[in-house]
């Protein structure tokens, strides 16, 4: 029988189970990635499980988020991670060297491979016919020990992408136009899979742009096969010998379908304050512009950079408007000292930043209060830019240079000039001095811990019933942004659940923590709506609101990481049975699920007793029976020590 590339990726790695859509099944992962905001975690957990020495082929600790020092926090944790990558053995990608994602294409990625990563735009590297996935830190701690990665198997999306993209018209368009028909929750439960004769003029930096962006429509992960453009990717790379050809076969069958006709995009920008709500360029043209923003996971090819520096070699940035380059990696900053593109956009006042996330993650460049801020970043939930009050519009660096030339957001295709043909280099300046392999042997190796390092702290089994008040209530598309904020003042704490806890839910309401600390013994809940959780795979949206107490969440659906997050951390995931029972439950009603350890274990209806309104109505998991004994078990992490994780 015919298969496609996403059915070949998962057959040769499938551990347990079957690839139906929905049933649950067990790979074995290759390689693992971290980054800095979500690996301190990690690296912790690792040392929770006592762990001695990592068991997957490749693991990979990058530093690309919390890159400014504005105290000890950063700089501390930044020594623990280099510790630990010796004690458990993963490589070491120093502070500086770039974002996770485009470095480990240029230097780890391999076709056919497996990759699980504790930040949800670990997709990507689908972009190089891997199957790459992103998973809450949990999750990677146990991979990265050796034990098997559990999903529901997705249905398998095949997107046929015909036609010749316009000029002025790029990769960020085509998954912006999938996310116009989409939305952010139209990729849930879904694999993307990018196939048909469109590919042909899409390099693997492009193809990287389409699948981490992908995350943002909810996505399990998006597939490309692995051909002559990421065999040219590799080449450029010195790493010819790691490519193996991996298509779909001829007649390959897909659960869904949808097809984009790349003749007929137009530039899209997604405004604010959902990667979702996009439109034409040409319909918000005209509005001012203070800031645009080059760089980041979602635009981080060498063209990226080239095509902007090009766009503005004749034409001086507005003089109202910030430029901000963020060069994603140390390797395609030298290249584009080299090639010239980098002197370009010094000249005409663009401001250069390190290598690393930086703006994309609130790590510096906030625009300022009620000012538009164009970005070729992936996400634009409210207040992730450092800002509460900003206007962030996502757009390809085309769309992003034509506003920083004229003040106002534009239309490349109005500039007077003609498109900018870029060609990549055949080869490349390769530069792995900010590498460092893992020794030997690390048992000896003692873990760096300044004062702002705590250890993760117990996890109490379910008790028999739960009951508490509904301390926080919210609306669709709660994304893990609002519940646990990022940017410079709160991602320093990552390493201390306690401190961090003190933000929960501040984008949303600031008074949270206050009401929720009286009931950190005795329990609360929070229900929400739609998605559930969207975005950022960082378990900290889990963590915190279990250390205050949480232990159950009802929402209408949830996102995948953040679903799989709160059981890791024995909170209860359940949905409304009726979604009508949402509009009769108010903050502050008391709550009580009398018998739910019971039920949890006998089937998956869960009782609920709004003791506020003297009613009862009936919640649903979906939980799988080890997902059901790692919420039993408080943690998986207490499943683990138990030889009870699988």
């Amino acid at each position: 029988m015919p298969k496609n590339v996403t059915q070949k990726l998962i057959e040769s790695h499938l551990l347990e189970g079957d690839m139906t859509p929905g049933q649950e099944i067990a790979l074995k992962i290759d390689q693992t990635l971290t980054q800095d905001a979500t690996g301190t975690m990690v690296m912790l957990e690792l040392e929770a499980m006592e762990l001695d020495r990592a068991q997957t082929e490749v693991s990979v600790q990058y530093v690309d988020h919390n890159l400014l020092e504005t105290d000890f926090k950063n700089a501390d944790d930044h020594l623990f991670l280099q510790s630990a990558c010796r004690r458990f053995g993963l490589w070491f990608s120093r502070p500086g060297n770039g974002v996770s994602h485009p470095v480990h294409m240029e230097r780890f990625g391999k076709p056919g491979k497996t990759l699980l990563g504790s930040d949800s735009h670990t997709c990507a590297a689908g972009s190089m016919g891997m199957l790459a996935i992103g998973a809450g830190g949990l999750e990677v701690a146990l991979t990265i020990a050796g034990q098997p990665f559990h999903v529901k198997m997705p249905k398998v999306v095949g997107v046929k992408l015909t036609g010749q993209l316009p000029d002025w018209v790029s990769a960020k368009d085509i998954i912006l136009e999938l996310l116009r028909r989409l939305d952010v929750p139209g990729g849930i439960g879904k694999i993307m899979e990018y196939y048909g004769p469109g590919l042909d003029q899409l390099s693997a930096m492009d193809r990287h742009v389409i699948a981490n962006m992908g995350a943002e429509l909810g996505a399990t992960t998006s597939v490309f096969p692995s051909d002559q453009a990421v065999k040219s990717f590799l080449d450029s790379q010195a790493r010819a010998g790691d490519w193996i050809e991996l298509l779909a076969d001829p007649g390959a069958a897909y659960d869904e379908h949808i097809e984009v006709n790349l003749s007929e995009l137009v530039p899209l920008i997604a405004c604010p304050s959902s990667p979702g709500n996009v439109v034409p360029v040409s319909e918000v043209a005209g509005r001012k512009v203070y800031q645009c923003m080059i760089g980041s996971s979602a635009n981080p090819g060498l063209r990226d950079f080239a095509i902007v520096a090009m766009i503005l070699k004749d034409h001086p940035v507005h003089e109202d408007v910030s430029l901000d380059v963020n060069p994603t990696s140390r390797q395609i900053l030298e290249n584009m000292t080299r090639l010239g593109y980098l002197g370009t956009l010094i000249h005409q006042g663009a401001r250069i930043h390190q290598a690393g996330c930086d703006g994309c993650i609130g790590m510096g460049q906030a625009p300022a209060t009620h000012r538009i801020s164009l970005r070729t970043v992936p996400r634009n939930f409210p207040g992730r830019s450092g800002t509460k009050e900003d206007l962030v519009y996502l757009c390809s660096p085309e769309t992003a240079a034509a506003s920083a030339i004229t003040g106002v957001i534009t239309d490349p295709r109005n500039l007077s000039m003609p498109y900018p043909k870029f060609e990549e280099p055949k080869t490349y300046i390769l530069n792995t001095e900010a590498l460092t392999p893992p020794p030997e042997d690390g048992s000896t190796v003692e873990l760096v811990k300044g004062p702002n390092i705590a250890s993760l702290p117990a996890f109490e089994p379910l008790p028999q019933s739960l009951a508490g008040p509904v301390l926080m209530k919210v609306g669709d598309n709660v994304s893990t942004d609002e519940i646990m904020p990022a940017g410079a003042k709160v991602l320093p704490y990552r390493s201390n659940i306690p401190e961090i806890s003190k933000f929960t839910f501040s984008q949303l309401d600031e008074s949270y923590y206050d009401r929720a600390m009286p009931y950190q013994l005795t329990g609360s809940l929070i229900v929400g709506g739609i998605n559930y959780g969207q975005g950022s795979s960082r378990e900290h949206a889990a963590l915190a609101p279990r250390h205050l107490g949480v232990r159950a969440v009802i929402a209408k659906s949830f996102a995948r990481i953040h679903w799989q997050n709160l059981c890791n951390f024995g909170i209860l995931p359940l949905v409304f049975a009726d979604e009508a029972d949402y509009d009769i439950i108010d903050l502050n009603d008391s709550l009580e699920l009398p018998n739910a350890k019971e039920e949890i274990q006998q089937g998956n209806t869960v009782t609920v007793v709004n003791k506020t309104r003297n009613a009862t109505f009936f919640t649903r998991h979906t939980m799988t029976p080890r997902q059901v004994r790692m919420v039993l078990a408080g943690s998986v992490i207490n499943l683990y020590k138990t030889g009870g994780s699988r």
